[in-house]
């Protein structure tokens, strides 16, 4: 069976997939990784496993000879880069986007190149430090520069993935347009902050996301792709089955909905709001707005499993009970202190978890909140836009209060779920596939499953 590998590289697993001819997965595997610590003791993903288990996992299937692998592509989260030296050894470790950049370093650079918020709305970046990716190369070049002199290239993680067995250096809109503040979305090319800094003469060149590199490895003649950030590989099978304009909102460890039919600008209060363009292969621009919701949902879900004495999984067991949504609605009160979301929520003082009954009280108090906050998200990205259908994907389908509270709220639009669990590796594939695919197939395959209430909420 001929067939499209990809991998799938995300900050919690690491995919694997097969897709036969018809674009169809025929076969999966994944594993999850420890986190490392970079040299000043921040977590951080292992680039060094990372790319053994990508060259043996890829090793093994070709030895098998059970499929025959025709083409390999990559999937994986932005905000991350790999600094390499000319050799094109990785000469740092692979940064998390959460790791703090000194005040100091900000500082000099907005000082240095203009007022924060005029280069956010031409960057279509809200000021987020680390996850700024274009920032990392210049804290390097303030903070290390005995590192920065040595640094030939700096490839963001997709690219960086697919240079492993290419050795060609290359960027792509996708990567290049991911909230780094590196590109300039009016004038179509890096902001002048990156030349004045020099930053441009390490950034490879750019080729189209559909690019292919022909080369052998271990004996077999495959094609390479250069790789394509998670978010827009996400958005591309949509535009095959979607034939209104939509918004997609991808759940996971974030929450980030997609607009991909806004061509307004980002206001200061988009920007403010973490609100932001990034690019899709074709370079046009894509309105998301972001949330920690999956981050967040797993902190307080803890919480409550502990309080309660709860096993880890018995939030898994909660179905949505309207009557009770309709007592914590008649004295609706934010209870709960959200640790990586939402800080300028105005909460009640006393936020302990003595004032729920039990769990299922608490539970959907919690769904309450984190709604709320989502649903802000929902209308940040929708605008202004005739919108006309939502999509969520992800793992937050399975969450039926959730799912619910959305399709209450947003009664007026089409939402439909997508059952598969592809994540991104469909539209890598799809990035270097030539194949014609269909509504019908597509569809059947996602499992797209139209949503309504459960009950009549006349209360």
């Amino acid at each position: 069976m001929k067939v499209t590998a990809v991998f799938d590289i995300g900050r919690t697993n690491k995919k694997f997939f097969l897709f036969d001819k018809k674009l169809k997965e025929v076969h999966r595997t994944y594993t999850k990784m420890e986190e490392s610590k970079d040299e000043d003791g921040f977590p951080c993903d292992n680039l060094g496993e990372i790319i053994h288990w990508v060259k043996h996992t890829l090793e093994q299937y070709l030895k098998q000879r059970k499929y025959d692998i025709q083409a390999v592509n990559f999937s994986a989260y932005g905000a991350s880069m790999v600094h390499l030296d000319k050799y094109g050894v990785p000469l740092t470790p692979l940064y998390s986007y959460l790791k703090p950049i000194p005040s100091e370093i900000l500082d000099r650079f907005y000082t240095t190149h203009g007022d924060k918020w005029t280069l956010s709305k031409e960057t279509c970046s809200p000021p987020l430090a680390m996850l700024n990716s274009g920032l990392q190369p210049y804290w390097l070049k303030y903070t290390k520069p005995e590192i920065f002199k040595e640094i030939k290239w700096s490839l963001h993680l997709p690219q960086y993935l697919s240079y492993i067995f290419t050795g060609l250096p290359v960027s792509d809109f996708t990567s290049i347009g991911s909230h780094t503040l590196l590109w300039n979305f009016t004038k179509k090319d890096y902001h002048q902050w990156v030349y004045d800094e020099r930053i441009d003469r390490i950034l490879a060149p750019v080729v189209a996301t559909t690019t292919m590199v022909l080369t052998s490895h271990l004996g077999f003649r495959l094609k390479f792709g250069v790789g394509i950030h998670d978010s827009s590989s996400a958005l591309l099978p949509y535009f095959i089955f979607a034939n209104v304009p939509f918004i997609l909102i991808s759940t996971g460890t974030w929450s980030i909905c997609m607009n991909p039919f806004s061509i307004a600008p980002l206001s200061k209060k988009n920007l403010q709001n973490d609100v932001l363009k990034f690019m899709q292969m074709d370079g046009r621009s894509v309105k998301a707005s972001r949330l920690f919701l999956g981050n967040e949902y797993k902190l307080q879900v803890k919480k409550l499993h502990t309080h309660f004495q709860k096993k880890s999984k018995y939030h898994h067991s909660i179905k949505i009970d309207w009557q009770l949504i309709k007592r914590l609605r008649s004295n609706y009160q934010r209870r709960f202190h959200f640790e990586t979301i939402g800080a300028s929520r105005q909460i009640v003082d006393d936020h302990s978890l003595d004032i729920f009954r039990n769990f299922k009280e608490a539970y959907h108090q919690l769904m309450l909140e984190l709604v709320e906050l989502q649903i802000e998200t929902i209308e940040m990205a929708i605008g202004k836009t005739a919108i006309k259908k939502i999509y969520i994907d992800g793992g937050f389908i399975d969450n039926q209060i959730y799912v619910q509270l959305l399709t209450e709220y947003f009664s007026d639009y089409k939402i439909e779920t997508a059952r598969s669990g592809l994540g991104s590796a469909l539209g890598a594939a799809i990035a270097v596939s030539s194949k014609e695919l269909s509504e019908k197939s597509l569809a059947k395959h996602y499992e797209l499953k139209r949503q309504k209430l459960k009950v009549k909420t006349k209360f």
